[in-house]
């Protein structure tokens, strides 16, 4: 599963305004029904579910929303760097500004799992975060989630 089957430029959201936790997921939603071509609020209440059994946000100002839904039969991402770093009651307390969503049908069991760990890995490497951070719009963002990717194979 790489990165480049996940996001598209059309997913990713180069300044995301959100000011909390639940607004953001609200606004990932928001984004993501378009691109998966389900309801806003059945990713939305999915993401909740998902939040409840504990925080997405990994550290580092990083965070992974992911759900599964069974509208879906592909994964789905979406990227989103928030303008103003958001409070996600992450691990190590430090706010978000770099949010990997990760959508997948209820079946895809493996899948999900191989798209989380290849996504935890690629926003590990602080020199990549660094540059997500910097990137100047949603082009340079998806090249470099789709390069750092590829350089890393390397």
């Amino acid at each position: 599963m790489e990165i480049a089957e996940l996001v598209t430029p059309k997913s990713v959201v180069s300044h995301l305004r959100s000011a909390s936790k639940k607004q953001a997921l609200q606004d990932l939603a928001h984004h993501a029904s378009g691109l998966a071509e389900i309801s806003e609020r059945a990713i939305f209440d999915a993401l909740l579910e998902r939040e409840r059994l504990g925080t997405t946000g990994v550290g580092l100002g990083i965070a992974i929303p992911h759900a599964k839904l069974p509208e879906l039969d592909t994964l789905h991402g979406l990227f989103a760097r928030a303008d103003t770093p958001i409070d996600f009651d992450s691990i190590d307390e430090q706010p978000v500004d770099l949010i990997f969503l990760l959508l997948a049908p209820e079946t895809a069991g493996a899948d999900h799992l191989k798209a989380l760990a290849r996504v935890s890995r690629l926003l590990r490497n602080s020199g990549v975060c660094e540059k997500l951070r910097g990137a100047d719009s949603g082009e340079a963002i998806y090249a470099l989630l789709t390069e750092a990717e590829a350089s890393q194979a390397a």
